[in-house]
């Protein structure tokens, strides 16, 4: 039995460049995230039909959903969208292709209401019908813009509302389909993009901290080995004394504000990336524990193509009585630790074979 519904699909434009011409792995990551992004901004209620590759089918049965609450819809996806990849441009620690190519991304938007139904696969929605097709074909039209929320006029039974968003601005429009003509309305999102807030990295914060002791040491690596190396979550556990395992890592790509549980020999901890910094000759990032006492600010320096110099900072909290009480019971066995970590280090950085190739 057919059902009358909304077909709601945003579409981040650019992905197949983006997979052709990048790294594989966090191309794939990097859009699993904005996916992701997507359905969480979800608000009137949308089932999600299926995944489709760099697109989201949504729908929902029932009457025509009003103008209003779908351009508010469109307008939280796109800001949540754009927020993302803001945010991920300035925290970003990697500087691959991929990640580096990140802010390149686009969203459309394509809203369509007609006849389709559904069918269970397991756990998925499965949709068929006539309008399905449709509105995958409205996908494909001639609009000159990256960046678009399109209407059909199943949806626009009275025309385009006026003064419906400040941001909105129709253009009329037709695509050929094989079932006939679909006349549309769109509006560009380039108004909305301009009036999103930049994002923003929190302070350091460096004038409230004491150092209290550093370590060094250089490495037969090039600069990029030794920062997936010090870095990657994923090898602490390799070098770093006392740490049996990370887990819980809260963003598959390291960045800013990055948040992972480390499982220690006396017990767990929960630290968080406060800091990054990159340039081609010079990389520095920090980690800071979860009360924000004590921070550990690692510096990455080329001395040439084929040898690093890695120096890590010990920070805690000003304060009189925490700076004697650390200096007196951690200071000497926790400096200790990261001499012999970073010994541990060399045997790892020998293993990895990362391109150079920022």
């Amino acid at each position: 039995m057919e059902n009358n519904g909304l077909l709601f699909i945003p579409d981040i434009s650019g992905f197949t460049r983006f997979v052709t011409e990048t790294e594989i792995d966090h191309c794939r990551r990097i859009i699993q995230e904005l996916l992701e992004v997507v359905i969480d901004a979800n608000q009137i209620g949308l089932e999600v039909s299926e995944i489709e590759g760099d697109a989201v089918l949504f729908f929902k049965f029932g009457p025509s959903p009003d103008m209003r609450v779908l351009s508010e819809q469109v307008e939280r996806m796109f800001r949540d969208f754009h927020g993302r990849l803001a945010a991920y441009e300035i925290t970003r620690f990697c500087q691959c292709k991929a990640c580096a190519s990140v802010g390149k991304l686009t969203l459309k938007i394509i809203t369509h209401y007609g006849e389709f139904t559904s069918y269970r696969v397991r756990q998925f929605e499965k949709l068929i019908g006539r309008d399905v097709i449709v509105a995958h074909q409205l996908l494909k039209n001639d609009i000159d813009q990256h960046e678009y929320w399109l209407v059909t006029t199943n949806l626009l039974r009275d025309g385009p509302p006026p003064d419906l968003r400040p941001w909105i601005q129709w253009n009329a429009g037709v695509q050929r389909t094989e079932g006939g003509e679909v006349a549309f309305q769109y509006t560009p999102l380039s108004e909305l993009r301009r009036r999103l807030a930049p994002a923003s990295l929190p302070s350091l914060e460096l004038s409230r901290k004491t150092k209290m002791f550093s370590a060094s040491r250089e490495y037969d690596t090039h600069i990029i080995a030794l920062f997936h190396a010090t870095g990657d979550f994923n090898y602490r556990s390799r070098w770093q004394e006392g740490v049996r395992r990370v887990e819980e890592v809260s963003h598959v790509l390291p960045r800013v504000g990055m948040r992972s549980r480390r499982v220690m020999d006396d017990g767990q901890v929960t630290v968080f990336a406060s800091s990054y910094a990159f340039r081609p000759d010079r990389i520095v990032f920090s980690e800071t524990d979860e009360g924000k006492i004590t921070s550990f600010y690692y510096t990455l320096e080329k001395l040439d193509p084929h040898r690093t110099r890695l120096t890590v900072d010990c920070y805690v909290r000003k304060g009189v009585l925490r700076e004697l009480l650390f200096r007196v019971t951690r200071k000497k066995r926790m400096q200790g630790s990261l001499q012999r970590s970073l010994e541990n280090l060399d045997g790892l950085v020998k293993e990895l074979r990362v391109s150079a190739e920022y």
